[in-house]
């Protein structure tokens, strides 16, 4: 978990006026609203400050200010315990921040959804029209005629009657 620290790329800070308006302008995945919400609620979150790559979440008490990024927050102690639903969250050691956790956001276990592959068809070879291929017929005997001495029909008929 390696994240850039300090304030964004230009040198500017802006803070956001709710937690919504910070997801929404870091494009974070609408599937992930819900989960991130509980985890602020759960710290007790005073303000949002945006820092570039991730929205700084400064807490009410004491505490280190989470840092929420596309795909993870960070921040947590070691002596935080969060519930979310009906599960306790696994923290992990913080790479970019030492003596800090951090924790997945959900939409990082789901599956990526694959494209379906495109239908390969064969393509169709047609006769230039007006030139069909004769339809196969199997040779079949319907006998001959005793009086003409033509082949007979199908219906067992002859030219002569």
């Amino acid at each position: 978990m390696k994240e850039a620290q300090g304030p964004t790329p230009a040198g500017t800070s802006r803070p956001y006026r709710s937690l919504n308006e910070a997801l929404r302008a870091h494009r974070i995945d609408i599937s992930n609203y819900a989960f991130i919400t509980a985890i602020v609620e759960a710290i007790g979150i005073s303000s949002y400050i945006d820092r570039g790559r991730y929205i700084e979440a400064i807490r009410r008490g004491e505490g280190a200010s989470l840092h929420i990024g596309r795909t993870y927050t960070n921040g947590f102690s070691e002596d935080d315990r969060l519930v979310i639903g009906a599960a306790p969250l696994r923290l992990q050691p913080s790479e970019g921040r030492a003596p800090y956790f951090y924790v997945n956001h959900p939409t990082e276990f789901m599956p990526i959804a694959q494209p379906k592959p495109k239908r390969t068809t064969t393509p169709r070879v047609s006769a230039p029209r007006g030139e069909r291929a004769p339809t196969p017929v199997a040779d079949r005997d319907y006998g001959v005629c005793d009086v003409c001495f033509m082949v007979k029909t199908p219906a067992g008929a002859c030219g002569c009657s």
